[in-house]
């Protein structure tokens, strides 16, 4: 399920979505970094609904604030007050949300879209999620929480993992689980959806075989790497 967070900064208001699970811990890491009494950071999943449409580009309607998906021209993100949401039936039929969340999460996996939920909370880098490749991230503007970091593994080369798109056989698979590949790559699963007789996934990956010779080789998992819409 997903919540809003409501920053208000002196230029104006700035909407972020996000898993509600995640909503606490974010609001106590932000608001660390506030300097301006201007400046609020509030949950604003009680005064404004979100909803995804799949397959309505150029949606246009009063009192709603409408977003495209990075890399998914049909998608797009709604915002606005529920009774606004509902005059328009945006928010659709509750009884196919949870349908409808397999069918937006799918869309996110095969776009190569990474999500980040509690069991992954500051995990990785982002470069590790390819939101360097995705446009998710500015190398020449701004001042933020571990941009050193970023920087210098951006600009000295050592990337060493990638987020992949994976098909996996059957099993109870789970968001944040580690998994070692039979070709000697090991990572941890960011998300994961059941895709007709098998599971879809995106994983942070090594992008080589790490050498960990520890591993067990029975316990290795043979997955396929699907195509992602952008190259790596």
């Amino acid at each position: 399920m997903l919540a809003l967070l409501h920053l208000l900064p002196h230029a104006g208001d700035i909407i972020a979505i996000l898993p509600r699970e995640l909503v606490l811990p974010t609001l106590e890491a932000l608001r660390k970094f506030v300097l301006r009494a201007k400046v609020k950071i509030e949950d604003a999943s009680e005064q404004l609904s979100v909803a995804g449409q799949l397959g309505t580009p150029g949606l246009d309607v009063a009192g709603l604030t409408v977003g495209a998906v990075n890399h998914d021209p049909d998608r797009s993100w709604v915002v606005g007050a529920a009774g606004d949401m509902a005059e328009h039936r945006i928010a659709g039929d509750l009884l196919q949300a949870n349908q409808f969340e397999t069918d937006w999460r799918a869309a996110d996996v095969r776009a190569g879209l990474p999500q980040i939920y509690l069991a992954t909370r500051e995990a990785f880098v982002a470069q590790m999620l390819n939101l360097d490749l995705l446009d998710g991230i500015s190398f020449t503007k701004g001042c933020y929480t571990g941009q050193e970091i970023i920087a210098r593994t951006q600009h000295l080369g050592r990337i060493k993992r990638r987020l992949y798109r994976l098909r996996l056989p059957r099993g109870d698979w789970s968001i944040g689980q580690s998994l070692r590949l039979t070709d000697g790559r090991s990572g941890r699963l960011t998300e994961v959806i059941q895709a007709g007789d098998g599971v879809e996934a995106l994983a942070v990956l090594s992008i080589g075989a790490d050498g960990d010779t520890s591993a067990d080789p029975a316990a290795a998992v043979a997955a396929v790497q699907l195509p992602l819409p952008y190259a790596l």
